[in-house]
This record gives structure tokens, C-alpha cells and sequence, in this order.
């Protein structure tokens, strides 16, 4: 197997390029600027919206990770987020398509639900969160996840590619989470949009690779995270505080996160083996 591993430079593309040389298997990535070194056999530079880059990026791949993106509707102008991502995946996946690759994994994001960067707060329909929870969705990032999940749909009805789209929590190294828990252990309120859940950046970039192994068909949406929150504070508690009334269809004992990752365990085999552990919890 060749992977092309698109946004390589980033959080995710950089554990995403850890796992796949830990495990030999040979890797392109596609980054948009020169950031020195990478562990990856080849190196592409060029923009992930560019037909001509990714189809030099895919030359002797098998395989497609795509990370690349722009990760807060925070970080440009409304429609620069929104055009920018979803371009880059009609991209990416199209080409890969055209190339015969016929796995792909994308990263999609919890964000999708609409309630991580929303002006107003809001509460899910129901809980634990699943793939069929309905979207409300105000700003361009969750937006233009929706249109990427949309978007793996159809090429997979165009090229028949099996093109898996994981959603992501909150992702970091254990300092990175460390710091989010503190963060939150004095501030739950700002935990409640993403039900306060997590995963470590190794347990991510598994995900991806499991999401290019497993027996998969179709265009799976499937939800992963790590199996507890970040809080020392039972989670029906914090449900009962800052997602009051809201429909519960299982237990959430302990820490228990909001989030169901069933489909994660059956579809892809995988349980996140990287918690933070308790004592760096605030």
C-alpha cells in the first residue's frame, strides 16, 4: 500500500504520517507549503484545491487520508472557510477516483453538529450523539463538513470508492489535552457543545488507518473519540446542568461519554487505547 496523505503538515496529517511509517507502509504527502522534514517517502507541495497537485501527490498511491482543511469557520472569512474546504475534498477524492483508488478516509469533524461554534448555545436533539443526530448547523466549517460528508456520498456513487469519514472531537497530544481539561474543569459550560469529548492524536491517526483497512463498503459517517470525557464530574451530572431536558437513550454512568461509539467498535474495530490519564485531569 501508498498512502497520500493530504494536509500531511498538520495535527492530524503529522500522527497520521507517525502511524503509517511505524507500521512501513510507504506515504506521499501533500502539504501546501515546504515545512522541512516529514516522515514520509515523498513529499508534494502544492495546494490540496489544485487538480494538477494532487494528481502528481497521487502517483503510485492505493490509498487517500485527507486532512487537509482549514479547522475553525475562526481562521478566514466566512466564505474562504466554506469554499476552501469543500473544494479541496471534491478534489482530492475526485481525482483519486479518476486514478482508481478505491479507499479513502476524510476527516470530518463533531463540529458538524453545529453546536461547537454556534453564536447561540444549543442542545442536541438526543443523546449520546450518533451519525442520524440531526444537524444545526450556523457557521461555514460545520457546513462545509456536512458538504464533505455529502460529497464522500457521491464518489462513491461515481467511482465506487469506499470513502470513510471519521468525525473527530477535540484532538491533541496529552499536553494539549492536559490543558483543555484544566481549561474546562473551570469552565464546563465551555465543554458542553462537544460533550466534553476527546482524542489522543495517536488513537486518531489509527482511526484513519483502520478506516483504509476494515472491511468497509459505502460512505461510512462514523463517530470516534476517546470511551470517557475529559471531566472528573459524572457525566448525567453535567448533561443534567448543561444539556437540561434533553432525551438520554442509554446510561452514561462514571464518565461515560455522550457519544456513541458502537459503530466505531463494529465498523472499524477500534477502541481509543490512549486516555488521559486521571491524574493530569484538573
Amino acid at each position: 500500500m501508498r498512502v497520500l496523505v493530504t494536509g500531511a503538515a498538520g495535527r492530524l496529517g503529522s500522527a497520521v504520517l507517525a502511524e503509517l511509517a511505524a507500521r512501513d507502509i510507504a506515504v506521499t504527502a501533500l502539504v501546501a507549503q515546504d515545512p522541512g522534514p516529514l516522515t514520509a517517502e515523498r513529499v508534494v507541495v502544492g495546494d490540496a484545491r489544485d487538480p494538477a497537485a494532487v494528481r502528481s501527490a497521487l502517483d503510485g498511491a492505493d490509498a487517500v487520508v485527507h486532512t487537509a482543511a482549514l479547522a475553525s469557520p475562526e481562521v478566514a472569512a466566512p466564505e474562504v472557510v466554506f469554499s476552501a474546504n469543500t473544494q479541496a475534498t471534491f478534489v482530492v477524492l475526485n481525482e483519486a477516483g479518476e486514478r482508481g483508488v478505491r479507499r479513502a478516509v476524510i476527516a470530518s469533524s463533531l463540529s458538524i453538529t453545529g453546536l461547537p461554534f454556534a453564536r447561540s448555545r444549543h442542545s442536541p436533539a438526543y443523546l449520546p450523539l450518533d451519525e442520524r443526530v440531526p444537524l444545526l448547523i450556523e457557521d461555514p466549517y460545520a457546513l462545509s463538513k456536512q458538504v464533505d460528508e455529502a460529497t464522500a456520498a457521491m464518489m462513491n456513487r461515481r467511482h465506487g470508492m469506499t470513502v470513510a469519514a471519521l468525525r473527530f472531537p477535540f484532538l491533541g497530544d496529552q499536553a494539549r489535552l492536559a490543558a483543555r481539561a484544566e481549561r474546562l474543569a473551570g469552565d464546563p459550560a465551555a465543554g458542553a457543545a462537544e460533550v466534553w469529548s476527546y482524542l489522543d492524536l495517536r488513537d486518531a491517526a489509527r482511526a484513519c488507518l483502520l478506516g483504509l483497512t476494515a472491511p468497509l463498503s459505502g460512505a461510512p459517517v462514523i463517530f470516534v473519540a476517546a470511551p470517557e470525557t475529559l471531566m472528573t464530574t459524572p457525566t448525567e451530572e453535567l448533561l443534567a446542568a448543561h444539556h437540561p431536558g434533553v432525551p438520554c437513550r442509554t446510561a452514561l454512568p462514571g464518565r461515560t461519554v455522550a457519544i456513541d461509539l458502537e459503530p466505531a467498535r463494529r465498523l472499524l474495530g477500534f477502541t481509543a487505547s490512549h486516555p488521559l490519564p486521571e491524574e493530569r485531569q484538573s
